[in-house]
């Protein structure tokens, strides 16, 4: 377990939580009470098998639907207090088939065309000459990327700003990680990022995950977004949790 302790000047933050076995809900509760304390653990269940319940049988898609949680601040003022933004890798792949793009040298380009993995070198780079209409397009075929750290700072001069605009810059990979590793650890990560609304949306799930899976990333975000608020849960309006095309349960 990887934890980083915020300050009050430290607003950004990565959470990194690998547990398995059945101590992996205690160690949630045991280690941060005073966050989780505001949400009853048996209401939040109920919530979560009502969510179920009502996907799976009152109103069956033909598609997997996402479960979001939404989250509502108060006492935040978002052109004054600073705005927080930071990533935790949740336990289990909340979008199982999120595209992932590998923007590789050689050596990546190769693991990945192996691996079946989409991927772009720096000549298909150069290519698309800062064209914002097709960085736009590049941006809305991917959900995240990756980029070989001996090309990550190469990024901005050739494609603009345009996959920063889209909050979607890629995460350096190293010769040293396993890339399909890498790629399954930035499917797992959500992104918590204040913006100029006081109203946050995040995918902690899908309704095809046992209720389980769905409270093990549920409690998850919630404790990491606590932390990363001014004062903490002072912050909260509410919260809700809801899948693409069900009534949203509130949990807080």
């Amino acid at each position: 377990v990887i934890l980083s302790t915020p300050t009050q000047n430290e607003r950004t933050r990565h959470l990194d939580v690998s547990i398995s076995g059945p101590t992996f809900t205690d160690f949630l509760f045991s280690t941060t009470p005073s966050k989780m304390s505001k949400i009853n653990r048996d209401s939040l269940r109920e919530s979560i098998d009502n969510l179920l319940k009502y996907s799976h049988e009152t109103k069956k898609r033909k598609f997997t639907e996402s479960v979001e949680l939404q989250i509502a601040l108060k006492n935040y003022d978002p052109q004054k207090d600073k705005r927080f933004a930071g990533t935790i890798k949740l336990k289990h792949i909340p979008k199982p088939k999120m595209k992932v793009c590998v923007l590789g040298d050689q050596v990546h380009c190769d693991q990945a065309k192996a691996n079946d993995i989409p991927h772009m070198d720096i000549d298909g780079l150069k290519k698309l000459n800062k064209d914002k209409k097709l960085v736009k397009k590049l941006a809305k075929k991917y959900d995240a990327f990756l980029a070989s750290e001996s090309l990550i700072r190469q990024i901005p001069r050739v494609l603009g700003p345009g996959l920063n605009k889209a909050g979607k810059f890629p995460a350096p990979v190293t010769h040293n990680d396993a890339l399909t590793s890498r790629i399954e650890e930035t499917k797992a990560t959500i992104k918590f990022q204040m913006k100029k609304v006081l109203v946050l949306n995040v995918c902690v799930g899908h309704v095809s995950m046992n209720s389980e899976e769905l409270y093990q990333n549920i409690t998850l975000a919630i404790n990491f977004l606590v932390s990363l608020l001014k004062k903490n849960w002072q912050n909260v309006r509410a919260l809700y949790i809801k899948s693409t095309m069900g009534p949203s349960e509130k949990i807080y």
